[in-house]
């Protein structure tokens, strides 16, 4: 991959996914809110790569940003890792904009990412189009609604989007993160088994976008915990899933 354009660049998978493709000698477009984080990854960076700083669920800027990074020469990639995790619930009034920012920030800033390169991709045949879906997809979590949900339509968008693109030669490439240590999951309250360090999941998941599987669960054993998710019946799930602890709400 020559050129890579990354949301979610600020930290975690994101910025993990930034380092390995530069180390292999990638021009990026790195996205972010946060401005000094973005300039600091970029100065650790082997190579040349250009920073733009804005909220993924500003769509004009958002294209604008592609626009630009388009007129520099032909992207290889596109990766829409910007996301975000809190503990919501139906019962609770203020709960209902932290579910609309989960919503908007995981799906909606997915399809705005990759808006502006399909054309172009289209017309050279060629091209990855990178969703983050997540294990958290696979059954309804409770106390996440929004996440699961937002990760859940994250994967059916991308399945959509997979044979809408099927005869173009553009790939359209989901990973389903398990537990990552990222400072997303640095303070969940709860176990989390086959915790993988970013950086190997890095390795992973660009090997997974090279080869353009349509659909990778990293590690490998959150794979077959999700496998399994799916064929628990609804009584067991419930009864299980009821006790397990939950992610902190914002304003709790």
């Amino acid at each position: 991959m020559k050129r890579v354009f990354i949301t979610g660049a600020s930290s975690g998978i994101g910025a993990a996914l930034a380092s390995f493709y530069a180390r292999q000698g990638a021009s990026l477009g790195l996205v972010g809110r946060r401005r000094d984080a973005l300039l600091t990854l970029q100065a650790s960076l082997p190579g040349q790569h250009k920073v733009y700083v804005l909220d993924v669920r500003d769509r004009s800027a958002l294209h604008a940003a592609a626009a630009d990074f388009l007129m520099q020469g032909p992207v290889d990639a596109v990766i829409a890792s910007a996301g975000i995790s809190a503990g919501t619930l139906t019962e609770e009034p203020d709960d209902y904009a932290v579910f609309e920012a989960i919503i908007a920030t995981n799906l909606n800033a997915t399809v705005a990412t990759f808006e502006p390169f399909i054309a172009s991709m289209k017309q050279r045949g060629q091209g990855r189009l990178v969703g983050i879906a997540s294990v958290a997809a696979v059954r309804g979590l409770p106390g996440a609604g929004a996440y699961s949900a937002s990760k859940a339509a994250v994967r059916a968008y991308c399945e959509s989007l997979r044979v809408e693109l099927a005869a173009s030669g553009v790939r359209v490439v989901t990973l389903a993160p398990g537990f990552i240590a990222t400072p997303m999951t640095a303070h969940n309250p709860y176990k989390m088994p086959f915790l993988m360090p970013v950086d190997r999941f890095a390795e992973q998941a660009v090997q997974a976008i090279g080869a353009g599987v349509s659909y990778k669960v990293i590690p490998w054993q959150m794979g077959w915990v999700a496998k399994l998710l799916r064929i628990v019946p609804d009584r067991l799930y419930d009864h299980f899933a009821a006790t397990r602890k939950r992610k902190p709400r914002i304003s709790s």
